[in-house]
């Protein structure tokens, strides 16, 4: 039981992380300039953009170098790393389902919400909706916004958005996305 409740507390201290970093060191101008907000400004420049692999994996070892020897202190070297396994596999995670989100049309209840949700932020207000994986931590600080329909910019519209013939939004998004079209 100790051993899932390390996992739990690691998912949710990683769910808990990726609200705020997200929300203070991508949007917050206090923070800026840093490392994470020059790449996630680009990112919402060129919603196609991610950063290089190479950075999120130095990122995953880096998080895991300083999670690991700090809750194996606090809790033992077994329910520190399972802890800490969590908090990366959980990252790791996270940056699946950001990237599928851009890439690939949501499946199931969980993808549409989660798309929405995110490209809502992206385009709608990005001072709202900072949790990606999860709209938990945006409804406990009150930055959730409900996404309605999503007008979502031409030059920015995800490639599984638009029917590659028409150019405009294929019928089983059109419920929940507008495409903003570029005047002449």
């Amino acid at each position: 039981m100790n051993f899932v409740l390390a996992a739990l507390a690691g998912i949710t201290t990683w769910s808990l992380a990726e609200y705020l970093l997200h929300r203070f060191l991508g949007h917050d101008k206090r923070t800026q300039p840093n490392l994470f907000a020059t790449e996630h400004i680009r990112h919402h420049s060129q919603g196609d953009y991610f950063a290089p692999g190479y950075l999120k994996a130095l990122a995953a070892l880096g998080v895991l170098a300083v999670f690991l020897p700090v809750s194996t202190l606090v809790v033992g070297w077994q329910l520190g790393a399972v802890f800490s396994g969590a908090f990366t596999a959980m990252y790791l995670t996270y940056e699946t389902l950001h990237r599928r989100a851009h890439t690939h049309p949501g499946f199931g209840p969980y993808g549409r919400f989660l798309r929405r949700h995110h490209f809502h932020h992206h385009f709608g207000n990005p001072k709202s909706n900072h949790g990606v994986t999860s709209a938990f931590w945006d409804r406990v600080f009150g930055t959730f916004e409900p996404a309605g329909t999503v007008r979502v910019p031409e030059k920015m519209a995800m490639v599984w958005l638009l029917d590659p013939e028409t150019h405009a939004v294929r019928p089983q998004f059109a419920s929940a996305y507008e495409l903003v079209r570029r005047r002449a």
